[in-house]
């Protein structure tokens, strides 16, 4: 843990660059298979890993919950130096991963073809598709490990080892792809199916790599008898706890998956050229925002360190520090994107009028990262409590009340396509509003207690 003398805001900058870092990195490795995947097989495989990304995030969605619920325990556990119950979640939640991606991989491995079949896969990827997507499927439980193992991390204040992890993870995907794509080293050549088996060894190699460093250097979630102990006995009643805390967080996740498929939707209507530009400025806003998830994050975990350890009165310092650094550190990227917009979009698309128009649509929306940064940050730290229904009710009315119908009322409008990015930046807004007043209204005058 970041040592307590240290003011707060420096222990929050040394937490959370290795986390930005981390997030960063696990974006850049689904970039790095894409370029690859589309320079050197071509469009019809980028369509296949496309078509199974929607899959992915679905289930991504429930385990970051998982993950989100255990890492607050654990956060407030460790912040009250309860070692054993910190090994009792880190090993409640391991074994429940386990159980869930043995789940998805018996049934994405056995019914792979006719999942695809119901999302409507073109026919003429089909074939690509569902060797990619059953490869990916069946590696899902060890999948799920490393996300659970890289977050119980986070919760004992330890942002180093899930980022060297990273780093090792995309070095191997690096090397692995290409050399699976065009058969280096004599290793056969597997085309799109390439990246699925370099996804699983660049997980396994670390899940390999933190067993022995996390032994070696005794760390406090290393794998030992007490850690085995505890996921061969999981206590259900932390579970139930666990899930409390992590489902209201994947179930904003789902539906803010299924109201991005809908918003695909709409943007489709407005030809190629239009979906082409949302996938730029996708690609340009998710590094931007990633800062603000992070500065989110860090201020949950905190929070829950503070809860743990009996020192309630430093949540209003945090949430000061987390603010300020997501205004300075995002209010600095949003800039740094407007000034450099068209030469950002044009890393992603050639042709110079979709250029025009993506980074026409980022200026009409890249100001409202910043309202969404702070919005994570009054949500993280009522989570860090264990306050997560009004967080994530008030997430979900932003998207269901403003972005969707927003966007479809304005897409309709003279606005056309900009009004789409017109309704993100309103929801954005008014989620900043809505859980800045509930942080200050409702939730300052309750009575804050560690739940472990």
């Amino acid at each position: 843990m970041i040592p307590q003398s240290r003011p707060l805001w420096q222990r929050f900058a040394s937490f959370l660059v290795p986390l930005m870092a981390a997030n960063i990195l696990q974006a850049l490795s689904g970039t790095v298979s894409s370029i690859y995947i589309g320079q050197l097989i071509g469009v019809e495989a980028l369509a296949a890993v496309a078509t199974f990304f929607p899959i992915l995030f679905f289930l991504l969605s429930f385990l970051i919950g998982l993950s989100a619920g255990s890492t607050i325990l654990i956060g407030q556990a460790w912040g009250a130096r309860k070692l054993d119950k910190v090994k009792q979640v880190a090993g409640t939640t391991l074994v429940t991963a386990i159980a869930l991606g043995l789940v998805v991989a018996v049934i994405g491995g056995v019914w792979t073809e006719q999942i695809m079949g119901l999302l409507g896969v073109p026919a003429n990827i089909l074939p690509l598709t569902v060797g990619y997507a059953r490869i990916m499927l069946i590696g899902m439980p060890g999948f799920f490990v490393f996300i659970v193992v890289t977050s119980v991390l986070r919760g004992v204040g330890d942002t180093m080892t899930p980022l060297f992890a990273l780093i090792l993870s995309l070095a191997v995907t690096l090397v692995v792809t290409p050399a699976l794509i065009l058969g280096w080293f004599g290793l056969p050549q597997l085309g799109v199916n390439a990246a699925a088996v370099a996804f699983i060894a660049g997980f396994a190699s670390v899940l390999i790599f933190l067993f022995f460093f996390m032994r070696a250097r005794k760390m406090p979630l290393a794998p030992d008898a007490q850690l085995l102990g505890a996921m061969l006995r999981p206590d259900f009643k932390l579970l139930g706890l666990i899930l409390r805390l992590g489902v209201p967080a994947g179930l904003q996740m789902v539906v803010s998956s299924v109201a991005g498929i809908v918003i695909v939707g709409l943007v489709n209507r407005f030809g190629s050229d239009a979906t082409a530009a949302y996938g730029a400025l996708g690609q340009v806003m998710s590094y931007v925002q990633f800062p603000a998830m992070s500065i989110g994050i860090a201020a949950s975990i905190f929070g829950a360190q503070a809860i743990g350890a009996g020192q309630i009165h430093q949540l209003g310092a945090i949430t000061r520090t987390a603010l300020l650094l997501n205004g300075i550190i995002t209010g600095t990227l949003v800039l740094l994107a407007y000034l450099f917009s068209g030469h950002l979009v044009a890393l992603f698309i050639t042709d110079p009028a979709v250029i025009e128009m993506t980074a026409t649509l980022l200026h009409v929306v890249l100001w409202s990262v910043i309202a969404f940064g702070w919005s994570v940050v009054f949500s993280g730290v009522m989570r860090s409590s264990g306050t997560v229904l009004a967080p994530m009710v008030l997430s979900l009315a932003c998207i269901l009340g403003i972005e969707l119908p927003g966007a479809i009322w304005l897409s309709q409008t003279s606005l056309g396509l900009t009004g789409i990015w017109v309704a993100y930046a309103a929801s954005f807004t008014m989620m900043m509003v809505l859980q800045g007043a509930w942080y200050m209204l409702v939730w300052k005058k309750k009575t804050i207690t560690a739940l472990v």
